[in-house]
């Protein structure tokens, strides 16, 4: 490490859309800042993804206020690349102050003056405050019950890039949000025999009488939710814009040639065992489905809204043989199953952030992102105020909070009484070579 130290008021850790984000409200406000990224700008978009992963909010809706998708129609669904691009865009629109390529090693809070000391790979940092813009998706997870020295390949979905780098076989797919359901579907199209592990999910429509699903949430107050349901905890979102955004159907799916099986339970010997639970799984996500068109429905009638009727979206396909005989185990090898791709989230690591700002079970503990430790803060966290915290938009609202309460602070901290400021006004008004002479 080299002993070239910086000082500024306030390190932004991560240059992801939060760290962006964070910079911007930050410039607009004055407030003296870096940000530091251990690899590119929204390096997660480029390379911690797979090929053809898009956003799973349409192009008007996923971006910040401030610049459009540029050569994108608003209705459509921005490549990964295409959001990586749009946020390296974003931040040179406004000379965003990062600095690429190094990595926060260690933050901790001085004893003997304010601020904080942090180590990074180019040398040592003193800030007075530190905001941590890190993401929700800092370590794959691949839960304990995941086959022991298996022949079969086994990858988290943070690995998985095509249909092309798998071996050849029938596929195991763990996990139905989102990331789960779209790489299944693309295993499927792409030819493979997949099993699709569903747990609990919520199951909104892609769209619903002419109105894309994000819209409906933002009419409706849901994404201003400032507290998870209870009982949501361990639910998952399945949604997509891939080909042009579609309402995921798992019976759809199973018509097509997958396979569904319940949440996956455990793996022994080479046979891989399910809970009893996928009509259960099944039949919530329907009802998460159809209370949203419900509701539609009775906003459309309540504003006298002219909206064209869609009664095809309340069919519901019947019910395929893998969910009226549901599998309860899988020999791997007698099924051919030559890969486990595990859909089952990412935990974060702030092991690198030694100060007093977490629980007993290592979250967070913050009101709004501002944290327990004074002068160290989150964004870009699931419910770090609401619902819509975890998208694109919602991280810059998000971050507005954040930079007004920083500015807040430094007005206070700025504060001098009225003996101190005579003594300012004293000082400034003596001759420079009386000053100097002292």
């Amino acid at each position: 490490m080299t002993t070239h130290k910086t000082k500024i008021d306030t390190l932004v850790v991560g240059a992801g859309q939060a760290g962006v984000a964070m910079s911007e409200h930050l410039s607009r406000l004055g407030v003296p800042h870096l940000v530091l990224e251990r690899k590119r700008i929204a390096e997660a978009w480029r390379t911690g993804r797979w090929d053809s992963l898009v956003a799973n909010g349409p192009a008007w809706h996923d971006r910040f206020p401030g610049l459009e998708f540029e050569g994108l129609d608003p209705d459509a669904f921005a490549g990964k690349d295409q959001v990586a691009d749009y946020f390296e865009a974003y931040a040179r629109k406004f000379n965003a102050p990062i600095r690429t390529g190094v990595d926060v090693t260690q933050v901790v809070r001085n004893s003997d003056r304010p601020g904080f000391t942090v180590q990074t790979s180019d040398g040592v940092i003193e800030a007075q405050q530190v905001v941590v813009a890190t993401g929700p998706f800092q370590r794959p997870v691949i839960p304990p019950i995941a086959a022991q020295q298996s022949s079969v390949l086994q990858i988290h979905s943070a690995a998985y890039r095509n249909p092309q780098q798998l071996p050849e076989g029938a596929v195991l797919v763990v996990g139905a949000g989102s990331s789960g359901v779209q790489i299944a579907d693309e295993l499927q199209r792409a030819g493979k025999q997949v099993y699709l592990s569903v747990g609990a999910h919520d199951r909104p429509p892609r769209a619903y009488r002419n109105r894309d699903f994000c819209w409906w949430l933002g009419v409706l107050g849901e994404w201003d939710a400032e507290t998870m349901q209870p009982g949501k905890e361990h639910v998952t979102i399945a949604v997509s814009g891939a080909r042009g955004g579609h309402t995921v159907d798992f019976r759809r799916l199973a018509q097509q040639g997958m396979t569904l099986v319940g949440l996956t339970k455990g793996f022994d010997n080479g046979v891989v065992s399910f809970e009893a639970n996928l009509a259960e799984n099944i039949a919530r996500g329907d009802e998460n489905y159809l209370a949203l068109l419900d509701a539609a429905d009775a906003y459309i009638a309540r504003n006298g809204l002219d909206l064209p009727q869609e009664p095809q979206a309340r069919e519901i396909l019947p019910d395929p043989q893998c969910l009226t005989q549901p599998i309860l185990e899988l020999d791997l090898a007698k099924a051919g199953v030559s890969t486990i791709i595990w859909a089952t989230g990412y935990s974060v690591d702030y092991s690198w952030l030694q100060v007093d700002a977490f629980k007993d079970n290592g979250k967070p503990r913050h009101q709004r992102g501002v944290s327990s430790e004074p002068g160290v803060y989150f964004v870009g966290l699931p419910w770090l105020s609401r619902r819509g915290s975890a998208f694109i938009w919602g991280v810059w609202h998000d971050a507005k909070h954040i930079a007004e309460h920083i500015a807040k602070q430094r007005t206070y901290l700025n504060y001098r009484d009225a003996a101190q400021r005579q003594a300012e006004r004293e000082a400034s008004s003596q001759p420079a070579s009386l000053i100097g002479a002292r």
